[in-house]
Formats: C-alpha cells, structure tokens, sequence
C-alpha cells in the first residue's frame, strides 16, 4: 500500500475522504488554498441531508446519499453537533404538475426514502398549515445540519488520526515523477505517493494540470436566497420545495427552515460570471470567456435560453423571485422577503456536447484520482464518497 496520499481540496469530501484515510492508519495530507475548511460549497448551502427523493434509482447518488445520510445522523450524535428532522414536504401546486409528483414518488420508493407519506390537499395542511397545492409527498426523516461544523470536526479527527491540513497552499502545478506525484503550493513542494483531487470549483483547473480530459468542464451557478422576517417565521415549519420539472437542471425556489431556525427562500440558479462569483459584482473575464468558448455552450444555451432569462430576471428583479416563492404560501408578502443572505456557487459539471452531468463522476490518471462531478447531495453523501473512493480507487482488491 502507498505511504503518503495527498488531498486537493478542503471541503467536506475531500476532508471526509482524508478521514477515511487516517482512520485505515495511511498518512494523509489536505491541501486547501483557503485559510479556513469548508469555505466555498460546504459553507455556502441549505445545510440539507437528503433523503434520496430525486435520483434515479441504481445511480451512485441514490445508493450514497442513502448510507451518506445515516452516516451523517451518527456522526453528528457522536460529536454532539446539530441534526434536525424537520421534514420536507415535495408540493405540486397544480393538476399539471402532478404527473411530476408521481414520478418523484416513484423514485422515492425505489430509493427506499424512510416514511414517505402521499399526501392530498387537506392532509398537506397538517404538516404545513400555510401551504397551497393540490397534493404533495412528505419526507419526515429530511434533516438540516452545519455542514461547516461537520466538516471542522472531521478536520480535527484527520489531525488527532496524524493527518496534516495545510491551509493557504493554492497548487500551481502537477507532476507525475520517478514513481511519486509532485505537488507545488504558493507555499510548498510536497511529494505523495497517491493523490486525491476534490477541487470542487477549480475541479477542472487542476484535472488541467494533471493532463487529464479537458471535459467535463466546470460551469458555476450561482444560487441566491431571501431571509424570511422574523414576524413570518411561522409561515414554514420545516422545508417546502417545488416539484421539480425535468426538462430543467434545477429545482426552482424553496423554503427551508436551518438547523438554527434561520428561515431562507432559494436558491434561484444564475449563471456565475467567475467561479467563485457570489455576486453580480464579481467577474473574471477569463472564466466567463472558458464557459463561453466550450465546445457545448451554443447547445446548453439553445436547450436552456428560456429557463436562464427567467432566471437572470428573477435574481434582479425581486418581485419576479417573490412571485416564484408565493405560489407555495399565498399569504407572502413582497415585504417578508428581508435581505439578501449568504449566495453559494455550484460547482456544474459540463459536457463538450453540451450536456449537464447528473451523477457523481470519478476519473483515473495513474495515480491521480479526480472527482470530477460531485454535485448535490455531495454533502449528504460524503463519508459514503469517501469510502466508495477508498474501496474503488485506492484500497483496489486484485
């Protein structure tokens, strides 16, 4: 077995992986460009453990959300850290969307989601009294935690397990050599003799510099949310989304309430103009130029132009983004949607036909293994990404 395996990356999987690691006794080090873990994706969402209604079932995100969430659960009453089932309710707000609701509920059975309950109008009322719709299905084992203070703990079990987190070490170059894999930081050379990429946003920046495949490319959306005023805290008791309409990548607003009884509405799903760009204001003219020059961009924006327009609008106009919430609790007012909160950046992985990645993605180049697509439930899913890593690509059975 190798001696040293190297990690890019300080999000939640790649510190998850890193635990992994240091639990099966291998020296392991995480080499994070940020100054603290969890600062871009980890940090920078609904806080949602997932139950597996979405994912077609056999996919590597349904069989890993499911061990991911109840290895989530026992971690997090190990550390005595937050974990809320607060239960999400799945609402088709009209007769049209409800060929979409059974879908969902058929994959959800398939998923082996725990206590899902179909629901009718009246019985959604019981679970959330403020709601409209025609029918709906609720997920009451749907939780919300800190994924950040999951991840610090896990951080600190890789350096109580002899593992090193080098922070502020952004790598600026890759080379394979006589046997080991070279890695050089803003700060450091290092030398591994296996390495382990969870970039996440700079996922295909670094597969660059490894040689591997140019696709899939990164595409980063940025998701925005709305606080709730405290006078309508009341209107949501746990998490209310929409229906989601397959001919699209992405949900569409909802409500979640946080683990810290914090209420957002969002996330809206806006192409970032940088990959890292969590406002209008910042733009990299070189990441905005790499999206529109890839190879499938004239079909992505030919499949998807309608979609993204109403997007864009919504983000700027914000009666447009209240109009999408209050089809789910009409007694909103434009009013109760408060600030701005905290946006996050979804790392999207990209096709050069076009297409959008839907299942967790792996690629091998000797003895670099590269998560290349590690979307939601990603976070959900991280201690069982890490052992499906470990077991797939490094602890490899002859």
């Amino acid at each position: 077995m190798t001696d040293h395996i190297g990690i890019i990356g300080g999000g939640i999987v790649g510190i998850a992986i890193a635990r992994a690691l240091a639990e099966r006794g291998l020296m392991v080090t995480v080499v994070e460009k940020e100054h603290r873990v969890a600062m871009h994706q980890t940090g920078r969402n609904s806080g949602v453990v997932h139950a597996g209604l979405y994912y077609a079932p056999g996919s590597l995100k349904a069989s890993l959300c499911s061990t991911g969430r109840e290895l989530t659960k026992e971690y997090c009453q190990e550390k005595k850290l937050p974990y809320r089932e607060v239960g999400k309710l799945v609402v088709a707000v009209t007769d049209k969307e409800t060929p979409y609701l059974d879908a969902i509920e058929a994959r959800s059975v398939a998923n082996g989601v725990p206590g899902l309950r179909r629901l009718s109008a009246a019985e959604m009322k019981d679970v959330e009294p403020h709601v409209a719709g025609v029918a709906a299905i609720h997920s009451p084992r749907t939780a919300v935690v800190d994924y950040a203070s999951i991840t610090e703990a896990m951080a600190e079990d890789v350096r109580k397990g002899g593992g090193s987190i080098l922070l502020g070490h952004e790598v600026t170059a890759i080379v394979q050599q006589a046997g080991k894999v070279r890695v050089t930081t803003t700060a450091a050379e290092l030398s591994f003799d296996r390495l382990i990429v969870c970039a996440g946003l700079q996922s295909d920046v670094v597969a660059r510099l490894i040689g591997a495949p140019a696709s899939p490319k990164i595409l980063p959306f940025r998701g925005e949310y709305w606080g709730l005023a405290n006078a309508k805290q009341h209107l949501v008791r746990g998490m209310i989304y929409p229906v989601p309409d397959p001919r699209f990548p992405f949900l569409g607003v909802h409500f979640t309430r946080g683990v810290y009884d914090d209420i957002h509405v969002g996330p809206n799903a806006v192409p970032a103009m940088a990959r890292e760009g969590y406002s209008w204001a910042k733009v990299s003219v070189k990441d905005t130029w790499d999206s529109l020059s890839w190879p499938g961009a004239p079909a992505l924006a030919k499949q998807h132009w309608r979609m993204g327009i109403k997007e864009i609008a919504s983000s700027l106009i914000k009666p447009l983004y209240y109009k999408e919430a209050q089809r789910f609790i009409p007694e909103l007012q434009l009013s109760d949607l408060t600030s701005k909160t905290a946006a996050g950046v979804r790392a999207q992985a990209w096709s050069a036909d076009g297409s959008l990645l839907d299942d967790f993605a792996v690629d091998q180049v000797g003895p670099v293994t590269l998560l290349r697509n590690a979307p939601s439930p990603a976070a959900t899913a991280a201690m069982s990404i890490a052992d499906y890593v470990l077991d797939k690509y490094i602890f490899v059975r002859s």
